[in-house]
C-alpha cells in the first residue's frame, strides 16, 4: 500500500487559476521483487485523485486500491481541506488519513493489516511562479493517530510538495511530496516517506490532440522506517495516467 499525495503538489497552482483537476493512475510496483519484507505486496495499484477549489479554499482527496489475482487487496484514503478567507500564502490545513490491507505481510508490532485513523490540523505556506510552471508548499501539522497501539496518539508531521513543468511546451512534469512525522513503531519513532514522480504528457507533443490526456511515467517510493521495513528503501513503479 502506498500513500500518495501527488495533486497536493499542484493544488495551489490550479486553485489560483480556478480550475478543477481529476485523474486516475495505474502503477506497476516492483517492491515485491526487491525486498523480502514486501514479498506479498500487490504489484498493481490504482489511484483516483480529485481537487476542487472554491471561494473558501479547496478540497483534495485520493483513493488508492491495491490488486492481486483474487481482487482488491487493500485500500487507502486521504482527504484534505485548505481553509482560506484572506489574501496571502498561508492557509489552514485539515486532513484525514486511513485504510486497511488484506494481503499477508509480516506483523511489525503495530498492526500491519491496518492504517490507523489519523487526523491532522495545521498551516500551509504556498508559493508559485507567475506562470504557474513551478511551485511548492510547506505544511506544519499536529497529527492525532487514533488507537495508536503504543498509546502515543499525539504526534507531528511536516510535509513538503512541489511541481515543475519543463521541456518544450511543458512536455514533462516533475512532481511529488515528502513527509516526515513522529509515530512510535516497532522499527523507530520517526518516519520519512517521499514519492517523486516524473510524467511525459502525450498531448504536449506536436501533432497530438490536446484532449488526449494520457501520460506515462514513474514514481519512486522512498522511505525510512515506514510500514514493515526497518531502515531506508526505494521502490520504483511504471505508471500511466489519464487526466479528466
Amino acid at each position: 500500500m502506498k500513500c500518495k499525495k501527488v495533486l497536493l503538489a499542484i493544488i495551489f497552482a490550479v486553485s489560483a487559476l480556478a480550475m478543477n483537476a481529476q485523474n486516475i493512475q495505474l502503477h506497476y510496483d516492483f517492491g515485491g521483487s526487491m525486498y523480502e519484507e514486501y514479498t506479498g505486496r500487490p504489484v498493481l495499484t490504482t489511484t483516483v485523485e480529485m481537487f476542487r477549489p472554491d471561494k473558501w479554499g479547496s478540497t483534495f482527496f485520493f483513493i488508492d486500491m491495491d490488486y492481486t489475482s483474487k481482487g482488491v487487496a487493500g485500500a487507502y484514503f486521504e482527504i484534505a481541506r485548505e481553509l482560506k478567507f484572506w489574501q496571502g500564502p498561508i492557509s489552514v490545513h485539515v486532513e484525514y488519513n486511513g485504510g486497511l490491507t488484506s494481503f499477508e505481510i509480516p506483523d511489525n508490532g503495530f498492526g500491519a493489516a491496518r492504517f490507523q485513523n489519523a487526523y491532522m490540523l495545521g498551516a500551509t505556506y504556498s508559493w508559485n511562479k507567475a506562470d504557474f510552471n513551478a511551485g511548492y508548499s510547506l505544511m506544519a501539522l499536529y497529527k492525532h493517530i487514533q488507537k495508536q497501539p503504543f498509546d502515543k496518539p499525539h504526534n507531528f508531521q511536516i510535509t513538503g510538495t512541489w511541481y515543475v513543468n519543463f521541456a518544450k511546451n511543458n512536455l514533462l512534469t516533475f512532481t511529488g511530496f515528502a513527509d516526515f512525522w513522529k509515530e512510535k513503531t516497532a522499527v523507530g519513532d520517526y518516519i520519512f516517506l517521499a514519492e517523486p514522480q516524473i510524467w511525459l504528457h502525450f498531448n504536449k507533443m506536436s501533432g497530438v490532440d490536446e484532449k488526449f490526456n494520457l501520460s506515462i511515467g514513474s514514481e519512486v517510493e522512498l522511505g525510512n522506517n515506514f510500514a514493515v521495513h526497518d531502515g531506508f528503501f526505494a521502490i520504483p513503479t511504471a505508471a500511466i495516467r489519464w487526466d479528466f
